[in-house]
């Protein structure tokens, strides 16, 4: 009987860490019969059942979380060793899978994208919008990005973009129409728009100034669950929008937006790029981590 291949092992390993054949086959880019097979083969050259399965699960065996725990640091020191072989023989190759919300994706095509592919034209990237919280792992993603307080306490982040402030905006005609708010309380008299987080509360706009803090459920006739059209719709004088300031810094420039109560926001964790806590870190995303740590956006 012929002994395990590398990809075999490589296979056990996304298997392991997704936690299911479907997302560990998003992660290959295989079909999940094909990696169902290859754990199968694992198994009978190993002679170890290495999963328990049912229809609607699995999970390592006592057996397979052992050999896991063995042949991961050797895929590891593998990986890194054709890692740096790569990259000493010239440019780095390899496909990157980031999980990011809309805005942050946004951010990315217009101010990281273009020069990184133009420093990297071997690297394929694959961006995935998703506004919820996810395991990226499961997702068969390498890395995602979220606001700082929002990344796991398990992953490793690198931050970049300088700190972040969400600040309430409207449209020059909306407040030549309705007035402008002078305090958080004062917004409760202003037609918002709300924001529908992805759990699917409402989200209450937090603001604080010398100390002091406050929370207001806004009212609102319109209920929006992504900062862009929330931006958009303020743009059009539909009510007042509380949104990342980066994000409409163009447009308060252009006087299409006007910030108001900005003495009552301040600054928090901006975005983090984070990923799994590990020694081996893919050259695709090594490389990515190089272009933006320290870069400003």
């Amino acid at each position: 009987m012929s002994d395990p291949t590398l990809k075999d092992l490589r296979i056990f390993l996304a298997v392991a860490d997704s936690g299911s054949f479907r997302a560990a086959a998003r992660r290959l880019d295989m079909a999940p019969s094909s990696l169902s097979h290859a754990i199968s083969g694992l198994e009978g050259q190993l002679n170890l059942r290495l999963f328990h399965r049912t229809t609607r699960s699995i999970a390592l065996t006592e057996e397979g979380a052992r050999f896991l725990e063995q042949i991961r640091p050797v895929l590891e020191e593998l990986g890194g060793i054709l890692a740096d072989a790569g990259a000493s023989a010239g440019e780095v190759t390899g496909t990157l899978r980031v999980n990011a919300p809309y805005a942050a994706i946004q951010l990315l095509i217009e101010n990281i994208v273009p020069d990184f592919l133009a420093a990297h034209p071997a690297i394929h990237l694959e961006l995935r919008h998703e506004e919820r919280l996810v395991d990226i792992v499961a997702e068969g993603c390498d890395a995602g990005i979220r606001l700082g307080e929002a990344v796991p306490p398990d992953m490793i982040g690198i931050p970049f973009g300088g700190p972040a402030r969400f600040i309430p905006v409207a449209s020059p005609a909306f407040l030549a129409a309705h007035g402008r708010p002078e305090t958080p309380e004062d917004l409760k008299r202003f037609d918002c728009i709300r924001i529908r987080l992805p759990g699917g509360a409402l989200y209450a706009w937090e603001f604080s100034r010398d100390g002091a803090a406050a929370a207001v459920d806004v009212p609102g006739r319109l209920t929006l669950d992504r900062m862009a059209l929330s931006i958009a719709a303020a743009a059009r004088g539909l009510g007042i929008a509380f949104v990342l300031e980066g994000a409409v810094r163009d447009l308060i420039a252009s006087g299409r937006l006007v910030p108001v109560l900005r003495e009552w926001t301040t600054e928090e964790p901006g975005l983090m790029l984070y990923y799994p806590g590990r020694r081996y870190v893919p050259p695709a995303l090594r490389a990515f981590i190089d272009f933006i740590r320290g870069r400003r956006v």
